[in-house]
């Protein structure tokens, strides 16, 4: 068995593997957030600052671009909320495999 077959290597690599995706999510829905966070404040005003003539579509776009907002918001959390846990798992398997390797250096000493 070759040193890069281990278990534990593949486990890192796929755990740091899922961080790099989450983290993309998370990056990506952060930026849909911040446009519909633009959309809603937009959506009050024209280009001149003053009130728009939407119509009655116009609050329900806002209330809808909202919800969408708040939805984002909530997986953008549990997004986060992943990335940490999948760190804090990176750290203990880098822990462990700085441990293995420090026993099998102080073991061939």
């Amino acid at each position: 068995m070759s040193g890069n077959d281990r278990p534990e290597l593949r486990a890192y690599r796929e755990l740091e593997t899922l961080v790099r995706n989450l983290g993309e999510e998370l990056a990506t829905l952060r930026k849909r957030a911040i446009a519909a966070e633009a959309q809603i404040k937009d959506a009050g005003h024209g280009h001149a600052g003053k009130p728009r003539s939407g119509g009655p579509s116009m609050g329900g776009r806002s209330a809808e671009l909202e919800t969408e907002n708040e939805a984002l918001r909530t997986r953008l959390e549990r997004a986060e909320d992943r990335v940490r846990q999948m760190m804090d798992r990176v750290r203990f398997l880098r822990q462990q495999l700085q441990a293995q390797a420090a026993g099998a250096v102080a073991g061939r000493s």
